[in-house]
C-alpha cells in the first residue's frame, strides 16, 4: 500500500526520499520535514559532521499548500558540504591527479579525503561490500552504507507520523533505553507522546533524569578511551487500533515486519516486541497479558479488552491487540573507532589499522528518533492495509466501520451475549 525508496551517498550533492501511495489530505509543511531532520541531530555524543553539515530540504513534488495531493511524495536532502566532496564523488570520471591535490584550503586533511579507503574498519560494511562487488577500497561501499542515509528515512517517517496522527489518532514517541552498561530501572515510567519536549532537551533521550546523568558520564569516559557505545532504544505507539498486521501469511505479521524496519537500520544488531528477550525467561503464568471483562481503559490503549499487563507490547499473533506498541532495538557500538582496531590493507595485505575519520562517539539518541521513523512507516503501511482510502477523511470513515463492527464484540454484557 505504501512504498518508499531512499537514494544518494553518504558525502554525495544530496539524499532522496520518495514515498508513493500516500494518501491526500495530510497537513504538512517543509517547516515539519525540517524539525523532523533537526531531531536526528541531537544527543551526546555526536561527532563534528552534526555541527557544519546542514540539510538543505527541498520538497519537489506530491505536497501542495500544505497539503499532500496523493501523487508520490518526493523529497530531496542537499548537503551543503558537497562542495568539498565534489571531486571525490563526482559522477562523471575524474583524472587521478585532480585526487591528489587539496580542496583549496591547503590542508593535509582534505588531501587525505581524495585517497583510496583501503582499511576496511571491523565490524562496518567496508569489507563486505568490497569483496561482493569487487572493489579495491571502501569508499564506494561506505558511502551509502554510511547512517547518513538515515535522515531521508526521517523525512519519510514525518510523513508517515501525520498520517497516522491525523487519519487515526495514533502517535508516536522513542526514547533511549540503555547507553552502554547503563540501563533504565525496569519499573522506571514510560513516556508519552506528550513528553516530547522533555526528550528533545534530554543529552542522550532517556526520561528518566537520574539514568541520564549516568549515561552521559559513559559517554565521556568512552570518549576519553577514545572508544566508542551501543544501546537499546524503544518506540512506544500510543492509540494503535486493534487489528493492525495479519496472522494469515508469514510476510503479513505485523511483528514480523517492525523486526525488519528495526534491524535495517545502520548498526542494529538485535530486536524485541514488548519485553521480548526477558519473557523467554518466564513462565506461561507470567508470561501473558490477561483479559479483563471490565470496561475501564488503560492510558493510550484503543477501545477494546483490557489487560493486566502489556508485555506482548501490543501485539499478539502478529495483530494489534489495542495495547500499547512497544518495540526495541539493540543497537551496536560505532564502528569506527578512533582508537583504530587492526585490520588489513588490501592493497598491500599487510596488517595495519582501521580507517579513522571523524565519528560519533554514541549514537542511541538519534537511533531512538529513527527508530520512531521506519516504526511509523510500517504502521502506516499496516494501516493503508487495514482501511485503504485515497485521503485521509475516507481513512478515518472507514476506521469509524471497522471500530463500530468491533463494538458488537467488546460491547457485549453477560446478560445479553448469545
Amino acid at each position: 500500500m505504501l512504498r518508499w525508496l531512499t537514494a544518494g551517498e553518504s558525502h554525495g550533492p544530496s539524499l532522496i526520499s520518495l514515498l508513493d501511495g500516500i494518501p491526500a489530505g495530510i497537513e504538512l509543511t517543509s517547516d515539519d520535514l525540517r524539525a523532523a531532520l533537526a531531531r536526528r541531530r541531537l544527543g551526546h555524543g555526536r561527532g563534528s559532521r552534526q555541527k557544519f553539515e546542514q540539510d538543505v530540504l527541498t520538497i519537489h513534488g506530491g505536497l501542495r499548500h500544505g497539503r499532500t495531493l496523493g501523487s508520490p511524495l518526493a523529497i530531496e536532502i542537499a548537503n551543503s558540504e558537497w562542495p568539498k566532496w565534489e571531486k571525490v564523488m563526482s559522477a562523471d570520471p575524474v583524472a587521478r591527479e585532480d585526487l591528489l591535490i587539496d580542496a583549496g584550503t591547503g590542508d593535509e586533511r582534505e588531501i587525505a579525503r581524495n585517497r583510496p579507503l583501503s582499511r576496511p574498519r571491523p565490524g562496518h560494511a567496508d569489507l563486505s561490500g568490497m569483496l561482493k562487488y569487487g572493489f579495491d577500497e571502501a569508499r564506494p561501499v561506505l558511502e551509502r552504507a554510511s547512517a547518513r542515509e538515515t535522515a531521508a528515512r526521517v523525512v519519510a517517517g514525518k510523513v508517515a507520523a501525520a498520517l497516522l496522527e491525523q487519519a487515526a489518532g495514533i502517535r508516536l514517541v522513542a526514547h533511549t533505553l540503555q547507553t552502554g552498561a547503563v540501563r533504565v530501572p525496569e519499573d522506571a515510567e514510560l513516556p508519552t507522546p506528550d513528553d516530547l519536549d522533555t526528550l528533545d532537551a534530554d543529552p542522550l533521550r532517556c526520561f528518566h533524569p537520574e539514568t541520564s546523568a549516568a549515561m552521559v558520564t559513559e559517554v565521556d569516559e568512552a570518549k576519553a578511551d577514545g572508544d566508542t557505545l551501543g544501546g537499546v532504544v524503544e518506540v512506544l505507539a500510543y492509540g494503535v487500533p486493534v487489528g493492525l498486521g495479519s496472522h494469515i501469511q508469514w510476510d503479513r505479521r505485523l511483528d514480523g515486519r517492525l523486526a525488519q524496519a528495526i534491524m535495517s537500520i545502520q548498526a542494529m544488531k538485535g530486536v524485541e516486541i514488548g519485553d521480548g528477550f526477558a519473557t523467554a525467561g518466564r513462565r506461561g503464568s507470567a508470561a501473558h497479558d490477561e483479559i479483563l471483562s471490565a470496561r475501564e481503559q488503560q492510558p493510550g490503549a484503543s477501545r477494546g479488552f483490557p489487560r493486566v499487563t502489556n508485555r506482548a507490547g501490543g501485539l499478539e499473533g502478529g495483530i494489534t491487540n489495542g495495547q500499547v506498541l512497544r518495540v526495541r532495538g539493540a543497537l551496536k557500538p560505532i564502528s569506527t573507532v578512533p582508537r583504530a582496531l587492526r585490520t588489513v590493507d588490501v592493497s598491500t595485505g599487510e596488517q595495519t589499522s582501521a580507517n579513522h575519520q571523524r565519528s560519533d562517539t554514541c549514537a542511541v539518541a538519534p537511533a531512538a528518533v529513527i527508530a520512531e521513523a521506519v516504526v511509523a512507516l510500517t504502521l502506516a503501511d499496516a494501516l493503508l492495509e487495514k482501511t485503504g482510502g485515497d485521503s485521509v477523511a475516507e481513512i478515518r470513515a472507514h476506521l469509524e466501520e471497522t471500530q463500530a463492527l468491533q463494538s458488537v464484540l467488546t460491547d457485549r454484557r453477560p446478560d445479553t451475549a448469545q
